[in-house]
C-alpha cells in the first residue's frame, strides 16, 4: 500500500508542476505578444462632419418632439 501511495504522490506532483509550468508559459507568451494597435486618429474634417450630422439629427428630433398646436374642428 505504501508503494501505491508514493506512486500516486509522484504522479500528483508531476501533474501540478506541469500545470503550473503551462500557466507560466501562457502568461509569458501573452505578455510578449504585440499590443493591439488602435485606429488612426480622425482628421478635423471627419470630426466636423460627424458633429454636423449629430447636430442635424438633434435638431430634427427636437422638431419632432415639439408640442403641436391642437387642430381646430
Amino acid at each position: 500500500m505504501s508503494i501505491y501511495h508514493a506512486i500516486g504522490k509522484r504522479w500528483q506532483r508531476s501533474t501540478v508542476v506541469s500545470l503550473v509550468s503551462l500557466v507560466m508559459l501562457l502568461v509569458v507568451g501573452a505578455c510578449a505578444s504585440d499590443a493591439p494597435k488602435g485606429s488612426p486618429p480622425s482628421t478635423t474634417d471627419q470630426v466636423r462632419g460627424h458633429a454636423d450630422r449629430a447636430f442635424e439629427k438633434l435638431k430634427q428630433e427636437e422638431q419632432e418632439s415639439a408640442p403641436r398646436p391642437p387642430v381646430p374642428r
